[in-house]
């Protein structure tokens, strides 16, 4: 049988099977979905909630490391990008969905205001030790204790949510997500 013959019975096939493959499809994206609601149902939405802005925590950054807050570090990002969403994403270096999606993180970083958080990763000398091994120039904040995702609700790493202009906690996710996707909640979040 010709390569052309076999394409066609493939096609065919398709056409007369398309139905049930649209059925499972919607299925399993109805479960990743269903799955991505149940993770994020514990986060905080709306304004940030000021024991996660306040807490004072070691911040590292390529001038090195010094302490502030999360409020602060936000702060001085929308002055460097007025009106523009910031991207949160927290993470741990214990998590190994966290490590596959770093190039992601990395992408984003370069086209948009991101901080992030280094979750339960130890102290920050730890912290950028690791950061430097893996060659990831973030802007960090140390956070051992998870005050930060505590009290924004995130139980999980990785997770990112956007934070508007306006100080709004939006467009949250939990786990395994693609540039795209990280790149389409900051544009929605306006």
């Amino acid at each position: 049988m010709s390569v052309a013959s076999r394409l066609r019975l493939w096609v065919a096939g398709l056409r007369r099977d398309g139905k049930r493959h649209l059925g499972s499809l919607a299925l399993f994206a109805g479960v990743l979905l269903a799955v991505q609601l149940w993770q994020i149902r514990d986060v905080a939405g709306g304004s940030l909630p000021d024991v996660a802005l306040d807490a004072p925590l070691p911040v590292l950054t390529g001038g090195g490391l010094r302490q502030s807050s999360l409020r602060a570090e936000i702060a001085a990002l929308q002055r460097a990008h007025p009106g523009q969403n910031i991207g949160l994403y927290v993470w741990a270096d214990w998590c190994p969905i966290c490590k596959t999606i770093q190039g992601t993180v990395n992408g984003l970083t370069q086209d948009h205001p991101v901080i992030t958080v280094a979750m339960q990763s130890g102290p920050p000398e730890r912290v950028a030790r690791y950061m430097a091994s893996r060659g990831l120039a973030w802007h960090t904040v140390v956070d051992p204790q998870s005050v930060i995702p505590g009290a924004l609700g995130f139980g999980a790493v990785p997770a990112f949510a956007v934070i508007t202009p306006e100080g709004e906690l939006r467009w949250p996710t939990v786990g395994l997500s693609s540039g795209w996707g990280l790149r389409a909640r900051l544009w929605l979040a306006h």
